[in-house]
C-alpha cells in the first residue's frame, strides 16, 4: 500500500503569499537574485523605527509580469544571530502579507530591511503602520533620476 507524499508548506496555502489563487495576495512573489536586490537598494528608500523600505518601479523591458508585486526580506548579521534574524525576517514577512496586498503598486519591487533591535522588538500593530506609511511616502516621491522633473536640484558631494 502506498501512500501519498503530505503536501509541502507552499501547496497548503496556495502556493507562497497567496491564500487563494484569484486573492490579491496572490500577486506577490518573492525577490530571490542577488539583481533585484541591488537594484532595489539603489532606488527610492524610507526608513521606519522597525525597517528599511526600499522601493523601485520595474522597466517595461523587464521579464516579470507587469501585473507582478515582488518583495525581498533581508537582515544582516548586525540585527543579531541566525535565530534573531530569522525571527525578524518573519515578521516582515507577516507585514508583507497584511499590507502589501492592497497598498503596493503592481510593478513595483519592495525589499523590506530589517533594523537592529527595533524588527524583534517594536509593536507589530506599530509596524503595520509603519509599512503603510512608508509605502505612501515612496509612492509620492519623485524619482531622482527623472531627468524631466525640473523642480529637482541634482546631489552634489561634498561642500559647496
Amino acid at each position: 500500500m502506498t501512500t501519498a507524499a503530505p503536501p509541502r508548506p507552499a501547496d497548503r496555502d496556495g502556493g507562497g503569499f497567496g491564500h487563494a489563487p484569484d486573492s490579491a495576495a496572490s500577486r506577490l512573489t518573492t525577490l530571490q537574485r542577488r539583481a533585484d536586490f541591488l537594484r532595489a537598494a539603489s532606488a527610492r528608500r524610507q526608513g521606519t523605527a522597525g525597517f528599511l523600505l526600499q522601493a523601485r518601479p520595474r522597466r517595461a523591458d523587464e521579464a516579470v509580469p507587469a501585473q507582478a508585486i515582488r518583495v525581498g526580506f533581508t537582515c544582516s548579521r548586525k540585527v543579531g544571530n541566525a535565530v534573531v534574524r530569522n525571527r525578524a525576517k518573519r515578521r516582515l514577512r507577516a507585514l508583507a502579507r497584511a499590507v502589501l496586498p492592497t497598498a503596493a503598486q503592481p510593478g513595483w519591487d519592495y525589499v523590506l530591511v530589517g533594523r537592529p533591535e527595533a524588527t524583534v522588538t517594536r509593536d507589530y500593530v506599530a509596524m503595520l503602520g509603519d509599512l503603510a506609511h512608508a509605502l505612501a511616502r515612496v509612492h509620492a516621491a519623485p524619482d531622482p533620476r527623472d531627468p524631466a522633473d525640473p523642480g529637482r536640484a541634482p546631489r552634489r558631494r561634498g561642500g559647496r
